[in-house]
């Protein structure tokens, strides 16, 4: 057996700790009380049990079934790792389970069936079929896959549907769609080449058959070549497509071919292939993880190409994320008896459609561009898309609503749109878009603290996940030694400032911070020794431009840390003081806690700079600021001095500032539940809307606040994120964990974009 690498020990760490697997059973009722269980068990229970009786739809209305779909699988054709038996394959089970529930909301429970049996397996999931309103057949070989299918698809009376064929379709279909009308061409004219011809490809090639392009204008290869019609021994799948033409190789195929399909494996297309192509070719080069050409070759080899890969670090990623969930959500949400055609086909057209609207900002900040809009790079829309939930399902529910599978129609769209958003709250979607961002354009961060082993174990990811470049300050004996221990063995620089290796560079930040110092009570012999400090040195690091961002405060104390920041680094053009923020990954999407860290007991001027500061960093996520500014008195119901900086400073707000969303004193039930503010305070400038943001009237308050939702409700913290600084400086909590030191840094580097980029404007 081969030895496991760092990275396998991780993966197993993480689908093991702290607790085995990566979903749950959550209740969703009260179960306090006596009454609450009595209810939800014997005797309770026994009415919704006998209304079921009577009507079997009434399942819908009482248990989980609507909102229920298996992963169904036996293990035979898992990922890239082949017939791996149903035991091993539940992991990948239980990770389509969790894409489910972060992208649509759908809970799931994977089925792992132990048999080849086709005809087990059918009665198995037949078997099982009432617990569930959908089922997703994954991972299941050719040409079994294909029976399983048709034949769940004709017995059940529930969305049944094998991703593995249908997922890639229905994406690489809307991209077709898109990239042909670039290309200026007709489905039903071009000559296309499909590598592979397996389900995934099979089920392809048919679905772009159902928008009009021709079989006689198809060519398939598998591994044997091409597939034609006097070879022996071909599946009913293969014969199908099997083509009267005398080619025998994918050289030959590609000759004045407009499209290439790639199912196969990877670097089997060369540029003398794709020069042999006609005018603007497509290529959808989607093996993985090494596609049959890469992107970067591609290009280089046809100026006129329109590219897709598999792959998210290209354009044009056909990723089955974009589709299943959506899909499944639009079925469940109208009770389909089944997923056709017309279904996916809406879905399809859906996607190309939203390709050609306007890019939100969260899309282009999360994938650094300036504006992404419709054309070669930009064919089919990015996974982090937040459009896509109100898109796709709607598109799909009225496609079965119209085809005659929906047994309960939706009549009120709107409101129906509006459920599709409110889904997206739960999950951490905006470390995704951190992350993605941060690769982009990752920048220099220097780690004070990198002797402290949970920093270095941060520093490590960043590095690995190309997050940041970082550099490692402190002991240099003991990170070595760290280092060595956590086998990160990449060549990053490393610097001890109480080292004499570097006296020449402690001397020459000493002397540029007694330049600016020297009316202020500093020496130049007291600024050499300050230099000998990680956070002294550290800041000029980042002031001098050595370093592009600097994250510390681990083992120390914030006002400690804080002082050293503000003396070198000092506040940004146009601020009058510092302040933090916290985001809070809650159920109910990202939430913004201000102040948390810095200023005690901010006046009415400061709370206005706080929630301007605030509003800016809501923007730099890309979020829409609404703000509401919190107290314990509800729009001038108290007199106290508390309650009146709050109320005075939104009056400022209002008049100087009234494009933006924000309104108080609020008490905190208002400001998050809408309908409760909207019944009370229907003047309120927030009524109808979705706060997003807390303006807290104190330290103590925004502090214990953000603490709390942290241990409490287990909500994943990023920051505090200091506002306000002139360099990106960042300063952890005292012990923070290695997740929040690695969010930290991302968020240190999309703030060195942002002041690199404000730099070059300016």
């Amino acid at each position: 057996m081969s030895k496991l690498t760092r990275h396998d020990l991780e993966a197993l760490a993480y689908h093991a700790k702290p607790n085995p697997g990566k979903i749950q059973v959550v209740p969703t009722k009260k179960y306090a009380t006596q009454r609450d269980l009595s209810l939800a068990y014997s005797p309770g229970v026994a009415a919704p049990c006998l209304e079921i009786e009577k009507n079997p739809s009434e399942a819908y209305k009482y248990t989980s079934k609507g909102n229920l779909v298996a992963v169904i699988s036996n293990g035979t054709a898992v990922l890239g790792l082949g017939n791996i038996g149903p035991e091993a394959s539940k992991p990948v089970m239980e990770g389509k389970g969790l894409l489910f529930k972060i992208f649509a909301d759908i809970d799931v429970f994977d089925i792992e069936v132990d048999t080849e049996n086709v005809d087990e397996f059918i009665n198995t999931v037949k078997n099982i079929a009432p617990t569930f309103g959908g089922i997703n057949l994954e991972d299941i070989k050719a040409p079994e896959a294909f029976e399983i299918e048709k034949r769940l698809k004709e017995e059940l009376n529930i969305p049944v549907m094998h991703d593995d064929q249908h997922g890639t379709a229905i994406i690489s279909a809307a991209a077709l769609l898109n990239a042909l009308e670039l290309a200026e061409k007709n489905i039903e004219d071009v000559q296309i080449v499909v590598s592979g011809a397996g389900a995934a490809a099979i089920s392809c090639t048919r679905l772009y058959m159902s928008f009009g392009a021709k079989r006689e204008n198809i060519v398939m290869l598998d591994s044997r070549g091409v597939i034609r019609q006097d070879r022996e021994n071909l599946t009913s799948q293969k014969s199908e497509f099997a083509t009267t033409k005398k080619i025998d190789t994918l050289e030959e195929a590609m000759r004045d071919a407009d499209v290439f399909i790639g199912l196969s494996t990877s670097n089997i297309v060369s540029p003398k292939m794709l020069k042999s192509m006609a005018k603007n070719p497509i290529v959808f080069a989607m093996a993985n993880p090494d596609p049959e050409i890469t992107y970067d070759l591609a290009i280089q080899t046809r100026d006129d190409i329109i590219m897709a890969t598999g792959r998210s670090d290209n354009p044009n990623q056909v990723n089955n994320v974009l589709g299943f969930p959506f899909i499944f959500r639009g079925a469940l949400d109208v009770r389909a008896k089944t997923i056709n055609e017309a279904m996916k086909k809406a879905a399809v057209v859906a996607l190309a459609e939203l390709a050609k609207e306007p890019v939100p900002e969260q899309v282009n900040i999360a994938y650094g561009e300036m504006r992404l809009t419709f054309g070669s790079d930009y064919i089919i829309p990015k996974p982090f898309d937040p459009r896509l939930i109100a898109k796709i399902p709607p598109a799909v529910a009225k496609a079965a609503m119209e085809s005659g599978v929906a047994q309960a129609p939706i009549l009120d769209w709107e409101k129906y749109e509006e459920t599709l958003l409110d889904r997206m709250g739960g999950d951490n979607k905006i470390v995704r878009l951190l992350f993605n961002r941060a690769k982009l354009n990752p920048k220099r961060v220097v780690f004070a603290e990198a002797d402290q082993l949970d920093v270095l174990k941060a520093a490590q990811i960043v590095y690995e996940e190309g997050i940041a470049h970082p550099i490692l300050l402190g002991n240099k004996k003991q990170i070595e030694h760290l280092k060595e221990e956590l086998e990160f063995d990449a060549d990053v620089p490393i610097i001890d400032p109480k080292d004499e290796d570097h006296f020449e560079q402690k001397n020459k930040y000493a002397e540029v911070f007694w330049k600016q110092q020297e009316r202020r009570g500093q020496t130049l012999l007291s600024t050499q020794k300050l230099m000998r400090e990680r956070n002294y040195y550290a800041a000029m690091m980042v002031n001098e431009g050595d370093a592009d961002a600097l994250i510390t405060g681990y083992s120390r104390n914030y006002p400690s840390v804080v002082k050293p920041m503000l003396d070198l680094i000092g506040l940004a053009p146009g601020s009058t003081r510092i302040a933090t923020t916290n985001v809070m990954i809650t159920h109910r999407g990202p939430m913004f806690l201000s102040d948390t860290a810095i200023n005690i007991n901010p006046t009415a001027h400061d709370l206005i700079k706080i929630t301007q500061m605030t509003s800016g960093v809501m923007k730099m996520f890309g979020i829409t600021p609404v703000l509401a500014m919190l107290s314990y008195s509800n729009f001038g119901s108290s007199k106290d001095q508390t309650a009146t900086k709050v109320r005075e400073a939104v009056s400022y707000l209002h008049r100087r500032h009234p494009d933006l969303s924000v309104d108080g004193e609020l008490q905190t039930d208002f400001a998050l539940n809408s309908e409760m503010l909207k019944a009370n305070f229907p003047f309120s400038r927030l009524a109808n809307k979705k706060v997003n943001g807390l303006i807290f009237p104190n330290l103590e308050s925004a502090n214990i606040t953000y603490k709390l939702l942290k241990e409490l409700n287990k909500a994943e913290s990023i920051g505090p994120i200091i506002m306000g600084l002139r360099k990106p400086v960042h300063i952890i909590q005292f012990g923070a964990s290695v997740d929040e030191i690695v969010n930290m840094t991302a968020v240190a580097v999309i703030d060195a974009q942002q002041k690199e980029k404000a730099n070059l404007i300016s």
